[in-house]
């Protein structure tokens, strides 16, 4: 987590020999949000600290091609952190990363990078982003090779608890050991899904969130292989039950960190720009979905009937529309999107999502009026009456709409649009040509 004061490099020295730190993590993520790090000896860490250690930007997907490869590491001193050690094991500290060039200037495919510079712009414009994300994932056995299954380690439901729910150890595990490194942790529980788990953010800065999403992912799948389970945060690992989401809890304040989305006195006490910044992220999402919900896999989910988030339609309490405006006002107040997934890139999905509210505030945009039918209950007809569209239903519909979507390329910036088309291309094509076993169990016989 970031201090209140920026670190020097001779604080972080210290710290590390004082708690006797043996190695540090390099930790930065690609272009589809995957963990990645170098490690290094302590010795090294000053190098480290004064941007002097290089990497290969060609062996990672969306960076460099190999004839301009070498890229730099630049380390955010804020988030230096030594994770916690049990006595007698090795000391291990981690920094995020962002991705340079070789000449000091920030590499433009580097999603970390282009949050910041989306995050800037909204300073400019006299906003904070701050994000409190929804993480929801599932935890699996494995077979007798180590292997993941689809069986889940528990049968328990909705806000279940022990006996029922096995995972409630798994979960305190990571929490307290999230509690550890300084996360402000809002809440966890079971989910409706037998083996599904989540855990909750206290809002912050967005990219502090997108760092600690990144976090949570990597401490949650270490945690859960030592009870012998797989965590996954695939969005529908399981046909005919609920997927998981991640849903984003998003409010603007201002420089000074008063709530600029609270208005008593405005329509359900929300201020023109809570109202423009829920009209502009309507207007939009189509063409940001592939970021929010980026695999084949993640349109399984968003699908009407296991309470996923479909309709382009927001309310302030029915959980079936798209936007949910909870109930807390004053400084808590905030607006929910439903739609995004765990698999996203939180650096991406947060930067899209922010540039959509953002172009509704610059033109002051005004949303339809709010929802308050149970839209799961209308038909295809009753919904076109009601003007309420629906998500792309596909990842290859979500990338024609992504290609032509000016806001979605001002979000990722021309390097990581163009290579986010590439690469989602290219799955959905090996997704289309693949012979999956439905088609050979449903036509292998009958043709």
């Amino acid at each position: 987590m970031m201090s209140s004061t920026p670190r020097s490099i001779a604080d972080i020295m210290a710290e590390a020999k004082e708690k006797n730190v043996a190695q540090v993590r390099l930790q930065f993520v690609d272009m589809h949000g995957v963990p990645k790090h170098m490690s290094i000896h302590v010795n090294h860490l000053e190098k480290a600290l004064e941007n002097d250690l290089l990497l290969d930007g060609s062996s990672i997907s969306g960076f460099r091609s190999i004839e301009t490869s070498d890229m730099a590491f630049w380390t955010d001193k804020d988030t230096f952190t030594v994770l916690p050690a049990q006595q007698g094991e090795r000391v291990i500290a981690r920094i995020n990363c962002d991705i340079y060039n070789p000449d000091g200037t920030p590499f433009e495919g580097c999603p970390r990078n282009n949050l910041k510079r989306v995050l800037k712009e909204a300073r400019d414009m006299g906003y904070i982003f701050n994000v409190g994300p929804e993480l929801e994932f599932f935890l699996f056995k494995k077979d007798g090779d180590g292997k993941p299954t689809l069986e889940p380690h528990d049968t328990a439901g909705y806000y279940d608890l022990s006996p029922d729910d096995y995972g409630e150890q798994v979960r305190s595990e990571i929490v307290d050991y999230l509690l550890q490194l300084g996360f402000n942790m809002e809440a966890d529980h079971h989910e409706v899904a037998e083996g599904q788990h989540e855990i909750d953010f206290r809002y912050n800065d967005a990219l502090q969130q997108a760092d600690n999403v990144t976090t949570v992912k990597i401490v949650t799948r270490t945690i859960a292989a030592k009870y012998g389970l797989h965590a996954t945060f695939m969005p529908k690992p399981i046909f005919g039950i609920n997927g998981s989401g991640m849903h984003c809890n998003m409010s603007l304040a201002n420089l000074d960190g008063k709530n600029m989305f609270f208005d008593p006195n405005g329509q359900h006490q929300l201020s023109k720009e809570a109202h423009s910044f829920v009209a502009g992220v309507l207007k939009h999402i189509r063409g940001i979905t592939a970021i929010t919900n980026p695999l084949v896999n993640s349109y399984k989910r968003l699908v009407p009937g296991y309470e996923a988030p479909v309709y382009l339609a927001w309310s302030t309490a029915n959980r079936s529309a798209l936007i949910r405006v909870p109930a807390k006002r004053g400084n808590g107040t905030r607006v929910e999107l439903r739609s995004p997934d765990p698999a996203a890139n939180p650096y991406l999905a947060f930067a899209a999502i922010l540039t959509a509210g953002l172009d509704g505030i610059k033109n002051n945009l005004q949303p339809p009026d709010t929802t308050q039918l149970n839209i799961y209950n209308l038909d295809e007809q009753e919904r076109e009456n009601h003007g309420i569209a629906s998500l792309p239903g596909s990842l290859y519909e979500a990338l024609e709409l992504f290609k032509g979507s000016e806001i979605a390329r001002k979000a990722l910036g021309d390097h990581i649009f163009n290579e986010f088309v590439k690469a989602k291309t290219a799955e959905w094509d090996d997704f289309r040509t693949y012979v999956s076993p439905w088609e050979t169990e449903r036509y292998m016989g009958r043709y």
